[in-house]
């Protein structure tokens, strides 16, 4: 196959960011609806986490298996599958007559959406094979998340005042069908020259782990902590955890390769992936609670709000690919860390909340923190690893971010409803300063371990690893 063309390239990257809009914007409008979704399907607060964390779940879960699908049978036809089923899902979800089969939908959503971003990320990795460039087309990929942030609570809010919250879900309908179109028009079919073996045994065991782990999160407040059904959940996903870690290296070909882990860059990765995004998911849960339920704002106006943070996040991104590019991760991610644990510590021990100053300059770091700190994740997890095992390799980095939102929801939900006691803003801040630790614990995790994980010895682990997974290939130059 010949190698595409510069301006080629660069039509495959935005029909890539394409895909990456409609998943993210998709998250970021649901936020902003979730009150007047509340109201209507007459849901709680756990309710609430189940119609993100459903999405986000399944996704989790099927990630892994859509990238290594795509490398073994055509990454452009799986791409094309999951743009025709997350487009039917986002249909689905707009006609669900109750809480419980938007519940259902949005798992839906999520089978199309696991394979899109990992599949994307593979096609991206396998068009720009020059490692700086290949760093800049992924700046530009973490910008369209920012664009996401900007644009879906303002669109959101916007569809939610004006028309109703099932017309949040139909927003994926023209981009979907343009980005299919644009697939079967202009992107090359590859696949991996060793694709992986389906690993059954180890899908079931990560299904299990992150289904009963989140479940006993979400419903052990109204359980009870110490609950049989709680103690009976934990100890499922124990269960799958020790049966993944002792299974999995016993296969030839697993669902998910622990040797990746002894890359050091890829490993910190993972945790930064996990933790940023839990992050990210509590503080936009806390934040449309707060602005909507205690200052009775409506949908638009709680999306203007949040504006600031969505405008860092958008700028922030393509420089900090750049800066990856160019002068490795180090920097990025300690910019994000150090900007992620400011904005938590505002709201957790300075109530930020409570002054409109505080609050904007809360919603500025944290958007600051954010920008910076995707480029560095996604370019980490496929540098230095060999061009076949692009697609899985991606596939964990996307993984661990998926995991991070639905446990950052869950956890931080969990706290909320376990510590709402008082009425209005007074309760509302003391229920939440707890979730805001946690969050500024998410922004101290992504400093310690970026910096931990992002020096020479870490890059020499990388290179090892590349070589251990693909001797016969040489190993691409990890990002500086």
């Amino acid at each position: 196959m010949r190698e595409p063309t510069h301006r080629r390239r660069l039509l495959i990257l935005a029909i890539c960011c394409m895909s990456l809009l409609i998943v993210s914007l998709d998250n970021t409008v649901l936020n902003v609806a979730l009150p007047s979704m509340r109201e209507d399907l007459h849901a709680d607060v756990a309710g609430m986490q189940w119609t993100i964390d459903a999405y986000t779940l399944v996704l989790a879960s099927l990630l892994m298996l859509a990238g290594s699908t795509a490398d073994r049978i055509g990454r452009r036809k799986v791409f094309k599958a999951g743009l025709v089923l997350f487009t039917l899902g986002s249909v689905l979800c707009s006609l669900a007559p109750n809480l419980e089969s938007l519940v259902a939908f949005r798992a839906v959503q999520a089978v199309g959406g696991s394979m899109l971003n990992p599949v994307a990320m593979s096609i991206i990795t396998n068009t720009f094979t020059e490692p700086r460039e290949r760093a800049r087309a992924i700046g530009v990929w973490g910008g369209v998340v920012g664009i996401s942030m900007a644009a879906g609570p303002l669109v959101g809010g916007l569809l939610v005042d004006t028309v109703g919250w099932r017309s949040i879900f139909w927003i994926n309908l023209p981009v979907g069908l343009a980005a299919l179109l644009l697939t079967i028009r202009y992107v090359p079919e590859s696949r991996a020259p060793k694709p992986r073996r389906p690993d059954p045994v180890g899908q079931l065991l990560v299904m299990a782990l992150l289904g009963s782990l989140t479940y006993a999160i979400i419903e052990a407040p109204a359980a009870g902590w110490t609950s049989p059904e709680t103690l009976l959940l934990a100890s499922v996903a124990a269960l799958a955890l020790a049966g993944l870690l002792i299974y999995e290296p016993r296969r030839a070909e697993p669902l998910i390769d622990l040797r990746f882990f002894r890359s050091a860059p890829f490993s910190g990765a993972t945790v930064i992936a996990v933790c940023a995004f839990a992050a990210l998911a509590g503080f936009l849960f806390l934040s449309t609670l707060y602005l909507q339920d205690v200052r009775g704002l409506d949908a638009l106006d709680a999306g203007l709000w949040m504006l600031p943070m969505a405008a860092l996040t958008f700028l922030s991104a393509p420089l900090s690919g750049r800066l990856v590019g160019s002068r490795g991760p180090r920097f990025s991610l300690l910019v994000a860390g150090v900007a992620m644990s400011a904005s938590g510590v505002l709201f957790a021990a300075f109530d930020a909340e409570t002054s409109d100053v505080t609050l904007v300059l809360g919603y500025v770091l944290f958007g600051l923190g954010f920008g910076f700190v995707n480029a560095p994740i996604t370019n980490t997890a496929v540098a230095g690893m060999p061009r076949a095992q692009a697609g899985v390799a991606a596939a964990v980095a996307s993984t661990s971010r998926q995991i991070g939102g639905t446990l950052g929801v869950a956890v931080i939900g969990a706290v909320l409803a376990s510590g709402l006691a008082g009425p209005g803003e007074a309760g509302f801040v003391a229920a939440s300063r707890p979730a805001w630790w946690i969050i500024t614990g998410c922004g101290l995790c992504v400093l310690a371990v970026g910096a931990l994980t992002s020096g020479t010895w870490a890059r020499s682990t990388a290179v090892r690893t590349a070589r251990r997974l693909e001797p016969a290939e040489a190993p691409e130059p990890a990002s500086r």
